[in-house]
């Protein structure tokens, strides 16, 4: 059997941590996570509201390093949840643990605030990295009716990553 979610999206609030009484973190927080296509009558996008689960330490990561508007993306799976509501009605829940959670933004999108306001969480830039010489292009467009391909000039060793 397979069980295997992956979603993007952002959060639409400040991750909730709570603690187990046996001492265990757990993160709640709910992602908007956009649907591919726009509704006919207004053309606008819709987005559905995605509960996820986190625990332990990824909880902990999530706690610590994401806040309201972040965009995430989580790899987990979905699990289905019988509760009784303050009424006694029997209700089911879907929710997604989470068995992991990336970044789905850069710092520095999340400091500039982009269209979600500010919601970089008091991220600093990352320190300039030293300069690096900048190789010349690998390609070089043909004058003419040459072929299409031109050899590289420069060899693996020199790039820098």
């Amino acid at each position: 059997m397979l069980n295997k979610i992956f979603l993007q999206g952002r959060l639409v609030a400040d991750p909730e941590m709570r603690h187990t009484p046996n001492g265990v973190a757990v993160a709640s927080f709910r992602l908007a996570v956009d649907r591919d296509f726009k509704d006919r009558e207004t053309g606008e996008k819709k987005a559905d509201f995605i509960n996820v689960v986190a625990w332990r330490a990824t909880a902990e990561f999530v706690s610590r390093y994401f806040t309201k508007g972040r965009m995430a993306v989580v790899e987990g799976r979905l699990q289905m949840r019988d509760y009784t509501d303050r009424d006694g009605n029997r209700r089911t829940a879907a929710e997604v643990v989470a068995d992991n959670v990336y970044f789905g933004d850069s710092r520095r999108d999340a400091e500039g605030g982009g269209s979600y306001g500010g919601y970089g969480g008091g991220y600093s830039a990352p320190a300039p990295a030293a300069s690096a010489p900048v190789p010349p292009p690998a390609y070089t467009a043909p004058m003419g009716g040459g072929s299409q391909f031109a050899e590289l000039d420069d060899d693996d060793g020199e790039l820098p990553f």
